[in-house]
């Protein structure tokens, strides 16, 4: 082995080695100490968040919008059901209000609470806001649970006029069916008539 090899082997194995160890640590001690933050798929503007700062009731709220919001955005935004929401399907008013409420409004919401929680958070929490019955907690939850309600209403919505889809395909089929039984039957009795009378 030369010199310069073996310098090379001693660079790799006192010097780079440790040092990508020690990197590598550094990371993975960031990694498992760092504060789990917020996953919400349908809202992904709040992934910045840490998960302890906000109360157990605002992240409930949350996870019940990001479900129904999930649901309502395939409903609304896959016009043509092909299972995707893409530049083939039509864009329609309540598809806009369900992204805008879930893009813009709920983040800015919780952007709000969380400046009041950051100047005292005992505050936000049990002191009613000037010219308000409400803390600045109560506040926040009202604008969740009223977006709640309104999702509520958009999936009944649905869910309604799905089933009179139903309702005018089975009466469709009912008539269609039934007015070709008729007709068979017709057709097998006049068939069937030539053979009795031959048997006689």
């Amino acid at each position: 082995m030369t010199q310069v090899t073996a310098m090379f082997v001693m660079f790799i194995l006192y010097g780079v080695l440790p040092a990508a160890g020690i990197y590598l640590g550094y990371r993975g001690i960031k990694k498992v100490t760092a504060p789990k933050m917020l996953e919400y798929k349908a809202m992904p503007q709040l992934g910045y968040i840490p998960e302890k700062s906000l109360p157990a009731e605002v992240k409930a709220a949350l996870a019940e919008i990001n479900q129904k919001g999930e649901k309502l955005r395939v409903i609304y935004g896959d016009t043509n059901n092909d299972g995707k929401i893409d530049d083939t399907d039509t864009v329609s008013e309540t598809y806009i209000m369900i992204q805008n409420l879930m893009d813009k409004h709920i983040p800015q919401a919780v952007a709000d609470y969380r400046r009041l929680h950051d100047l005292d958070g005992a505050r936000a929490d049990n002191t009613k806001i000037k010219h308000s019955d409400v803390t600045g907690k109560e506040a926040l939850l009202e604008v969740l649970g009223t977006i709640n309600t309104q999702f509520d209403d958009l999936l009944a919505a649905s869910y309604h006029q799905d089933g009179q889809k139903l309702l005018v395909t089975q009466r469709y089929l009912q008539q269609r069916f039934e007015g070709s039984s008729t007709i068979d039957n017709s057709n097998t009795q006049t068939l069937q008539a030539p053979k009795i009378s031959s048997d006689e």
